[in-house]
């Protein structure tokens, strides 16, 4: 049920972002937004969640927890953009993917029991 309620709430926040003409970019949920330092970029390790303030060991900035993390999920959604790894709209909001890219042949396909791959179109 927690999957369909999180995946139902990323679609609402998808859909407002083609209605106000915004961008919308999903960070992994494996990106370590807690644990990296928003001001020099050092990563400084897990810290246990009782934790809502700390000290970056690189720069010796302070941090509120909530507050890093939220400036490292901005900064990495809009890395995630500028590398076009997001799937943007045009303006009827129809998805527009970057082109194209062909499998390789190790890609296109596996054999079947007893039977040996073929590449190409058969028929040709």
């Amino acid at each position: 049920m927690y999957d369909a309620g999180w995946s139902a709430f990323v679609g609402m926040l998808e859909y407002k972002a083609v209605k106000h003409g915004r961008t919308f970019a999903e960070v992994d949920r494996a990106f370590p937004s807690s644990q990296v330092c928003s001001a020099c970029g050092f990563r400084d390790g897990r810290k246990p969640l009782h934790v809502r303030e700390w000290t970056c060991g690189e720069c010796h900035a302070v941090h509120g927890r909530d507050h890093n993390a939220a400036r490292n999920v901005l900064f990495e959604g809009r890395r995630i953009v500028a590398a076009g790894r997001v799937e943007t709209r045009d303006a009827c909001g129809v998805p527009v993917r970057g082109a194209h890219v062909p499998a390789q042949r190790v890609e296109a396909g596996s054999p079947r029991k007893g039977q040996t791959a073929q590449a190409g179109i058969p028929g040709l």
